[in-house]
């Protein structure tokens, strides 16, 4: 067995306790963990490529769903939060349900998280280009052309996480202050314009639109299809956990700044959604423009003021999509430490602590990149990306939660960490149920048989994955590592019973 000596950092020694050594810079604090949260759901990017959908299916008084859907995500990051307090390690549910359940459970889950993180980069990227960056430069779009730009897109966010991640970190700083200005600032204007200039319409709150009012309530109709707004927006719940091993204080930090970076977006975007739907005060031809959010901001400001926000909004969406990849590479990173990928050997190398996963980066990016050979056909395509990137996540966090169900009377509460105390039981109901509403509205629709057929692929390729690896590296497929033996690892040899409530796997060989 591995002897290490012991590390002086207290985050560290937790991290050795958990079988592992220290290979990143812990350059995250407080702001940062919160903004990588916050990046990764993009109120900005989320909505620009939402606010059609929403028009779609069930006109403007669709927005009223938002709450429903943000009490929902927030019963499950409040669950996320308390075992980001409890397991504080890259990976964050692939090592959960790997330790709260067996390593089975964690490989799949940490699939399902892979692969939905794959297509939210590339259909985040593609937004961007598709509905912000081709409407700034007034450039006509095609599918071939916009998957094009987005493969350079990709290209651009690779170098710049195998670079620095104290360099891309600060980007996104910067990004999630400009998305937070800019947002206010661009709700000001319009209700502005809406109030002094007379334009826009008030009545759009309560209108369905192109959308006809019989049935507006029915089962499956426009009420429930509408909630989705929220679900396609308020994803990465688990972002900040990602990071832990390169956050100070993580136990501390990650569970404050995952709840409030849920939140700080839910309260943003109710806002931005109630202004962007008086706004439009053609309703009807906004819902026909392939960017409907871009379309009314030349209608209400002009041209040349629309740019300007529109520059603002590209910001916030590249750094969308980067930071979803950097999450991504962290995850791809910790499965294959655990020598539970092909090439673990390459993709867990770390060739420097300042910067990412180099080999798992490159991975993450070729996924990533896979299908804009669909999309370069495929009009279509953008919407059925985000669905699937949608149902895959909740698939995993339905998993995620009822394993914590499972275990939640074995995880003992510590004082000064976050826990969930007398609103357990509610919270986990809350979510429970959320996450049952939104897997329905998700599996039910014919319309949602594309998205259900990428999720379906992803499955099955990761069957194809997996059954190797069990093969191979059986050892490695069904034990966990152990703590690694140092003054301070040994002192601490009780952490998986007073803190998981078990002991730890035995030592793996080889």
């Amino acid at each position: 067995m591995s002897t290490v000596s012991p590390p002086t950092n207290a985050d560290d020694q937790l991290l050795q306790r958990f079988g592992y050594r220290q290979q990143f810079l812990r350059t995250l604090r407080s702001f940062e963990s919160f903004a990588v949260v916050f990046s990764f759901i993009s109120i900005t990017m989320a909505l620009f490529t939402t606010f059609g959908y929403v028009l779609k299916v069930s006109g403007p008084r669709g927005i009223w769903t938002w709450p429903i859907a943000l009490a929902g995500q927030t019963f499950v990051a409040l669950i996320f939060a308390a075992l980001a307090a409890k397991v504080p390690l890259a990976g964050s549910s692939y090592q959960w349900a790997s330790r709260l359940a067996n390593p089975i459970a964690g490989w799949w889950l940490g699939w399902l998280s892979f692969t939905s993180f794959a297509i939210l980069t590339v259909a985040a990227d593609y937004a961007f280009v598709q509905l912000a960056f081709q409407p700034m430069l007034g450039i006509r779009y095609t599918p071939l052309g916009a998957a094009v730009q987005t493969f350079i897109v990709i290209a651009v966010q690779v170098t710049l996480i195998i670079w620095s991640t104290r360099i891309t970190t600060r980007i996104n700083n910067a990004a999630v202050v400009f998305e937070v200005v800019g947002m206010i600032e661009l709700c000001i204007v319009l209700l502005a314009a809406v109030l002094l200039a007379g334009q826009g319409d008030w009545s759009n709150l309560w209108s369905t639109g192109t959308v006809p009012q019989a049935g507006w309530f029915s089962w499956l109709g426009p009420f429930m299809l509408a909630t989705l707004l929220g679900s396609y927006t308020l994803l990465g719940l688990d972002a900040a956990a990602n990071m832990a091993e390169e956050t100070e204080e993580p136990r501390r930090v990650v569970p404050k700044a995952t709840i409030r970076a849920v939140l700080t977006a839910g309260g943003i975007g109710m806002v931005f959604l109630i202004t962007m739907a008086v706004a439009a005060g053609n309703v009807a031809a906004a819902t026909a423009d392939p960017a409907p959010v871009a379309f009314i901001l030349e209608e209400v400001l002009g041209p040349s003021i629309e740019k300007i926000f529109l520059f603002f909004i590209c910001v916030s969406m590249f750094c969308c999509g980067m930071i979803i990849m950097v999450t991504n590479t962290r995850l791809t990173w910790a499965m294959a430490r655990d020598r539970r990928l092909p090439g673990h050997r390459v993709l867990s190398q770390v060739p420097r602590a300042t910067g990412g996963p180099t080999w798992a980066t490159v991975l993450v990016a070729v996924v990533t990149a896979a299908p804009l050979v669909i999309v370069g056909s495929n009009t279509e395509a953008l919407v059925d990306m985000f669905t699937a990137a949608t149902l895959l996540p909740a698939i995993a966090y339905a998993g995620t939660v009822l394993l914590y169900v499972a275990v939640a009377r074995q995880i003992e509460r510590e004082p000064g960490y976050f826990h969930l105390g007398r609103w357990e039981q509610p919270v986990i109901i809350g979510a429970l149920v959320w996450l049952s509403y939104e897997l329905i509205i998700l599996l039910g629709p014919a319309q949602f048989r594309a998205a259900q057929a990428y999720a379906a692929a992803a499955l099955l390729l990761g069957l194809l994955v997996f059954v190797p690896m069990w093969l191979l590296k059986p050892e490695a497929m069904r034990t966990q590592p152990v703590p690694l033996r140092g003054e301070a690892a040994e002192r601490n040899d009780t952490f998986f019973d007073d803190v998981l409530g078990g002991e730890p796997a035995a030592p793996t060989k080889g």
